[in-house]
């Protein structure tokens, strides 16, 4: 994996924090200075996090497991969609539903129900319905589709939340935290960077920010997906030549000619004398 670009961080402006008067201690050794009231990151620590946080992002998603991510502020949604939907993760950027992970199996349930309504709409069930029944089915439907689409083959619990900002986001941190799984969040002076596993020092406000961060952590969730992919297909070569050679093996042993000795003259008088 290549290293994070100090240059590209910077002019994304990753490294413009909050007010000083807003900041964090424990985000202290995260900060560089403070200029015209506002903190600013230390780029090459926030490098130096990012590299480890896609590290590990890549090994989760080499491993075949689900990162689900998390954005429900303005600023990102559009990042979340387009680059988290080009390597088929789940992700959210609507209202955090309550229990979306402490109490999975009840939003499973309604993620089910659209099924259940769409098949209504191809057997003919929702024509029989009176005209007022489909208009509350169809909004219920828009409504599921808009909260829950994006996470709709999320079978299971995900394997780590990448959060953009932690204190927005603070019921999903709690969530995970109780059912001890991992996160990673972009983390501003503001915020605790003790609440997440893999804190990435850098400006959650900023849309550019926020795309760089993602373009960073998708790519490296991408490369882990080529290499699995790059494995199962390096295993299926080897398997298929190993059954290849038994096959061959197989049918070398089954077609053996039969061969018939001649007995020799000599052999032939010695038997007779006898």
């Amino acid at each position: 994996m290549s290293k994070t670009d100090y240059k590209e961080l910077l002019e994304a402006g990753v490294h413009f924090g909050h007010l000083k008067r807003k900041w964090h201690p424990k985000m202290g050794p995260y900060i560089f200075m403070e200029k015209n009231g506002i903190h600013i990151l230390d780029l090459h620590k926030t490098a130096v996090k990012l590299d480890d946080a896609a590290e590990a992002i890549k090994q989760i998603a080499k491993s075949g497991k689900k990162i689900l991510f998390v954005a429900t502020k303005k600023q990102a949604k559009d990042s979340i969609e387009s680059r988290v939907s080009a390597v088929n993760m789940p992700y959210v950027t609507e209202r955090w539903p309550g229990g979306m992970l402490t109490n999975f199996a009840t939003i499973r349930k309604a993620v089910r129900k659209m099924s259940t309504i769409d098949n209504m709409l191809k057997d003919g069930t929702f024509k029989v319905l009176s005209k007022r029944e489909r208009l509350q089915i169809t909004r219920q439907r828009a409504k599921l589709e808009r909260d829950l689409g994006s996470i709709a083959d999320l079978n299971r619990l995900p394997s780590a939340l990448f959060i953009v900002d932690i204190k927005k986001e603070h019921i999903a941190v709690a969530e995970a935290k109780k059912l001890n799984i991992p996160t990673f969040a972009i983390v501003d002076t503001n915020s605790n960077p003790s609440l997440v596993d893999f804190p990435i020092p850098a400006n959650d406000d900023a849309a550019k920010s926020i795309d760089k961060i993602l373009e960073i952590m998708t790519g490296a969730v991408a490369e882990g997906l080529s290499e699995r992919q790059g494995e199962k297909d390096k295993n299926k070569a080897v398997a298929d030549k190993k059954a290849a050679t038994a096959k061959s093996d197989a049918e070398k042993k089954d077609v053996k000619p039969t061969e018939v000795k001649e007995a020799k003259p000599s052999e032939a008088k010695s038997q007779e004398a006898k």
